[in-house]
């Protein structure tokens, strides 16, 4: 249980950040001269890529990871880490080749552009999909990560928690919009890494450093929980080769191609702060492995040891101790009072980030891709009213899913296999939309249509009949199967409808792979390019290192 300086720090912090969040909203929408909607749902174009790159890795970086990377650093060593790293790649795929579309065709949603690249069937598919992934994905995960925290350290019930923090959330988001999320965010981003470092200085410094640690694990006959890069066979289902085939699908859809993570792009100022803001996320993305999942490792050694009672976290299923607990008991027996309510303020700046961003996020696409279809003279004031409404009832119905995801024994890996089945379809239309001439509008609508419902139904045969062939396939390579499949089909369907392209959509596929690095730059390292060159081989070295 919290001591009362814990409990008066993190209550004062929620209220500073609901205050702030509605000062920045409010203040920024009065000042403004752009169309209230537009200043709304993306902050009227004015964000600077600081404040992007701050914000993606916010919504990014929910409650989930800092609970279930430290429980993955426990459970597997730095294995899940690959997801941090794999990520930079990703991002720099987004600024390079996919921002410049983005930007140009002044969208305001990401099923927007896909209208205008294929056609509106697309972009009512993708609505769908990107509203429901992100009520579950990056609320419900979120509410349930939150909430598993909350109840360990106050010892309230875990929804009743929940849905206080999240009502408090919702009230600053809902109110002042974007622009109120991305102050907030860039906030929370760094509480968030202050609360980050705090628990992994204590860890590294209760173990004694890193050569106690790795002969912890040398002992116990663990020296591979050090490794990002396992063999073929390896019991964790994730080998080299499947982070490498399977992680782009994942990553592309996510950080290229989901609303709640690109809608900070959307809100840039220009194009170059559009490409510089994810390529500082990339950066900052390297950290996550040294300040979630290390102190996860660190824990096991220090349990090892018997510098850390793991004894109430109980055992799972498999007779292991039930490690989902994990970071909030390093927070109670490593840390002083007052810096475990620093620790709290950063769980719950993970928690009110990704759920505001994506509240957001919904908000816009029902406002822009719902609403204003079937109410095109909708006023500015009409269209952030049904934002609203959206987003209060995107809430309400996050807050329902809570039991049904609590029964995954691992949160990350649980939100990761959800990803596995939603993302290769929209990640096969978003890619061959952009860099082939010939993807066609009805393969892409069928393409969308026909890979949902076989990931659905994949999905549904691994839960129901896991002892199947299907069963035992990671979801890692099942996302790289998926993907295949779609590519295929949409190709196919290419050659079978072929594609008549508008003046419009004729502007929105790279010509040449070369020609996204033709746009003219900021100079010095400040380049784009350079950027770019930059984080791959710093993401290069550190696999060296860790392979």
């Amino acid at each position: 249980m919290l001591k009362s300086l814990d409990l008066g720090i993190s209550v004062f912090y929620i209220l500073g950040i609901l205050a702030i969040g509605l000062w920045a909203g409010i203040s920024h929408r009065r000042k403004s001269k752009a169309s209230a909607a537009g200043e709304y749902f993306l902050a009227g174009k004015s964000l600077k890529w600081p404040a992007i790159g701050l914000a993606l890795f916010a919504t990014n970086i929910s409650t989930v990871h800092l609970v279930s990377l430290a429980q993955s650093g426990f459970d597997s060593g730095l294995l899940n880490g690959n997801f941090e790293w794999m990520a930079a790649f990703t991002l720099i795929l987004l600024a390079l080749f996919f921002v410049p579309f983005y930007i140009r065709s002044g969208v305001a949603t990401l099923p927007d552009f896909l209208e205008k690249r294929y056609d509106r069937s697309s972009r009512d598919w993708l609505t769908i999909i990107s509203i429901v992934s992100a009520i579950i994905i990056h609320i419900a995960f979120s509410m349930l990560a939150g909430g598993i925290v909350l109840q360990t350290l106050f010892g309230l019930n875990m929804y009743v928690s929940v849905i206080v923090i999240c009502i408090i959330t919702a009230i600053y988001t809902i109110i002042g919009g974007l622009k109120a999320v991305v102050v907030t965010e860039s906030i929370q981003t760094v509480v968030l890494l202050t609360g980050a470092c705090i628990i992994s200085y204590a860890a590294f410094s209760k173990m004694g450093g890193w050569e106690p640690m790795t002969q912890v694990l040398k002992d116990n006959g663990q020296m591979d929980k050090l490794s990002m890069l396992r063999p073929h066979g390896d019991s964790s289902g994730m080998a080299w080769y499947t982070v490498f085939l399977g992680y782009p699908i994942l990553g592309i859809w996510y950080w290229c191609a989901d609303q709640t993570i690109v809608q900070r792009v959307l809100g840039a100022k220009d194009e170059n702060h559009a490409r510089v803001g994810p390529l500082f996320c990339g950066f900052i993305k390297i950290l996550p492995v040294f300040i979630f999942v290390l102190p996860g490792l660190f824990a096991y050694t220090l349990a090892k040891s018997g510098y850390l009672d793991v004894s109430s976290l109980g055992v799972d299923s498999n007779g292991q101790v039930n490690s989902k607990g994990i970071y909030t008991l390093m927070i109670t027996q490593l840390l002083p009072s007052g810096l475990v309510g620093v620790l709290v303020a950063a769980l719950l700046s993970g928690l009110m980030s990704q759920v505001s961003g994506a509240l957001n996020s919904i908000s816009t696409m029902v406002s822009y891709d719902v609403y204003q279809r079937y109410r095109p003279q909708a006023s500015d004031k009409q269209l952030i009213m049904a934002g609203k409404i959206s987003a209060g009832l995107a809430l309400v119905f996050s807050l329902g899913l809570l039991p049904l995801l609590n029964r995954y024994e691992s949160i990350f890996n649980g939100l990761n296999d959800i990803i596995a089945h939603i993302a290769p379809p929209i990640t096969c239309v978003f890619l061959l939309g952009v860099f082939w001439k010939g993807a066609s509008a009805a393969s892409a609508k069928l393409t969308l249509w026909i890979g949902s419902a076989l990931g659905v139904i994949v999905f549904a045969i691994n839960k129901l009949y896991p002892e199947t062939t299907i069963g035992h396939i990671p979801f890692m390579m099942m996302a790289f199967y998926l993907f295949c499949t779609c590519v295929v089909m949409q190709v196919g369907f290419s050659k079978l409808y072929p594609v008549k392209h508008t003046a419009e959509s004729a502007m929105l596929y790279w010509k040449t792979p070369w020609e996204p690095l033709e746009g003219a730059g900021w100079k010095g390292i400040g380049n784009y390019k350079v950027l770019s060159v930059l984080l791959l081989l710093l993401t290069g070295v550190l696999y060296y290192v860790f392979r």
